[in-house]
C-alpha cells in the first residue's frame, strides 16, 4: 500500500471506513441528549437516570479496553462487526423490552449491553488508522476521525433527533437507531475493502496481547497518565446530559432548546478536532493538549455553569460559551497520536490504554453526578469537572517522548 495517499490528511485507502464511523455513530448518539430529561419527565429521579447511564459507561469502558488489541487479534473488521452485533442486541433487549416495563432493574442490564458496541466499531478503527498514516499525517488523521465519531454522535444525533422526535416519538426515534447503525456498518465493513492485518498467534499468545493492555501501564508510566488525561477529557461531556438539561430548565431553557445548544457545542467541536488535530503536528502534541485543552475547557467549563445565573439564562450567550468549550475540547485530540508514539512496539496495547479513558468517562460522568448532584448541587458539581480539567494540564507535562519531540515548550 502507498501510504503517502491521504486527503488532507486522511488515508485514502480507508475513507469509506470514516463515512461508517459517522453514521453509525450518528445512529448510537442519537438519545444522549434528550434521554435522561426524558426519563425525569416519566418520573425517574436523577440520581436513577445517573445510574442508568453509569451502568451504560462500564460496558463502554470494558469494550473500549478490549477494542484495541482485540483489532489487532481478531482483525478490524471482525471485531467491528462484532461491536455492532451487540449494538443491535442491546437495543432490541433495551427498547423492545426493559422501556415499556419501566422497571430500572431491566433498563440497567439491557441499556448496559447495548454499551459493549460502539468501542468494538469505533475504537477498533482507530488502530486500523495507526497502521495505516503515516507518522508525519497521525496528529490529521486521528483528527478526522474524532471529527465524523464526534460528528455523529454529538450533532448529527441531536440535529436528527430534534426532527425525529416530533414525527416519531422517543421511542420510535430509539427504534431508528437500528437502521443508521446497520447503514454505517455496510459503509465500513463492506464499501471499505481495506483489510486490518490480524495477529495469527495462538490462543495463548492472544491473551497475552490482550494482558500487554494492563503490562504496558507498568512497563511505560507515561502511557498510564496518558490514559488518566484522556478520562478527564470527555467526562464532563458524559456528565452534562445527566443534568444539565435539568439545570438550564430553572433558567426556562427547554430540553429543545438545549438539543441546539449541544450540537452548536459539537459542531465547534468537530471542525476544531481537524484544527487542533493540525495544531498539534506544528505547535506541539503536549503543549496543545496542556494550554487549549486543559486550561481553556477548566474555564469555559465553570462558564457554562454560570452564564444562565449571570444572564438569567440567556440562550445566546450560553451557546457562545458552549461553542468556545467544543473547541477547546478538541484540543486533546493529539493524545491519539501522543500516547502510541510513545511505545516503538505494542501500539495496540497502548491505544488499549487510550480506548479505556476514552470508555470510562461515561461511567465516571455519570457517577460523579450521582454521587455529588444532591450534596453540592448543580454549580457544585461544574466545579468538580472544571477542577479535574485544571488538574488534566499538571498531568500532560510530565508525559514527554524520549526525544521530547512534539512536546517540547
Amino acid at each position: 500500500m502507498n501510504t503517502n495517499q491521504t486527503v488532507l490528511g486522511m488515508p485514502k485507502k480507508i475513507m469509506w471506513g470514516y463515512i461508517g464511523i459517522l453514521i453509525f455513530m450518528m445512529g448510537d448518539g442519537l438519545e444522549i441528549g434528550w434521554l435522561s430529561p426524558w426519563l425525569h419527565e416519566q418520573g425517574f429521579s436523577i440520581k436513577e437516570t445517573s445510574t442508568l447511564f453509569a451502568s451504560y459507561g462500564v460496558t463502554i469502558a470494558i469494550s473500549s479496553w478490549f477494542s484495541g488489541v482485540l483489532a489487532e487479534s481478531l482483525g478490524g473488521k471482525k471485531t467491528m462487526a462484532i461491536g455492532l452485533f451487540l449494538y443491535m442486541l442491546g437495543t432490541v433487549c433495551f427498547v423492545g423490552f426493559a422501556i415499556p416495563s419501566e422497571n430500572l432493574a431491566l433498563m440497567i442490564p439491557a441499556y448496559a449491553l447495548r454499551g459493549f458496541g460502539y468501542p468494538l466499531f469505533a475504537y477498533s478503527f482507530l488502530v486500523w488508522i495507526s497502521y495505516r498514516a503515516e507518522k508525519k499525517h497521525l496528529g490529521s488523521a486521528v483528527g478526522w476521525f474524532w471529527f465524523v465519531f464526534t460528528g455523529g454522535l454529538n450533532v448529527l444525533g441531536a440535529v436528527y433527533s430534534i426532527f425525529a422526535i416530533e414525527v416519531l416519538g422517543h421511542v420510535n426515534t430509539l427504534w431508528s437507531s437500528l437502521f443508521w447503525v446497520a447503514l454505517g456498518g455496510v459503509f465500513a465493513l463492506f464499501v471499505n475493502r481495506d483489510t486490518l492485518p490480524t495477529n495469527k498467534g495462538n490462543s495463548k499468545e492472544k491473551v497475552a496481547e490482550l494482558l500487554k493492555g494492563i503490562t504496558i501501564m507498568k512497563d511505560e508510566p507515561k502511557v498510564l497518565l496518558g490514559g488518566i488525561v484522556r478520562i478527564i477529557n470527555t467526562t464532563a461531556q458524559f456528565a452534562f446530559p445527566v443534568f444539565l438539561p435539568i439545570y438550564l430548565a430553572s433558567f426556562g431553557i427547554p430540553t429543545s432548546k438545549w438539543l441546539g445548544v449541544w450540537s452548536t457545542i459539537f459542531i465547534s467541536n468537530i471542525a476544531f478536532n481537524l484544527i487542533f488535530g493540525i495544531v498539534g503536528d506544528k505547535f506541539g502534541w503536549r503543549n496543545t493538549i496542556m494550554l487549549f485543552g486543559g486550561v481553556g475547557c477548566g474555564v469555559t467549563t465553570l462558564l457554562i455553569g454560570y452564564i444562565p445565573l449571570w444572564t438569567d439564562g440567556n440562550l445566546i450567550i450560553l451557546t457562545a460559551v458552549g461553542i468556545l468549550w467544543g473547541a477547546f475540547l478538541a484540543a486533546y485530540v493529539p493524545l491519539s497520536a501522543l500516547v502510541p508514539s510513545l511505545v516503538k512496539k505494542d501500539k495496540g496495547a497502548a491505544l488499549a490504554v487510550l480506548n479505556l479513558g476514552a470508555g470510562l468517562p461515561v461511567f465516571i460522568g455519570p457517577m460523579i453526578v450521582n454521587l455529588f448532584i444532591d450534596v453540592v448541587e448543580a454549580r457544585g458539581v461544574i466545579w468538580i469537572l472544571a477542577m479535574l480539567y485544571f488538574f488534566s494540564s499538571i498531568l500532560t507535562y510530565f508525559i514527554k517522548l524520549p526525544n521530547n519531540a512534539k512536546t517540547s515548550l
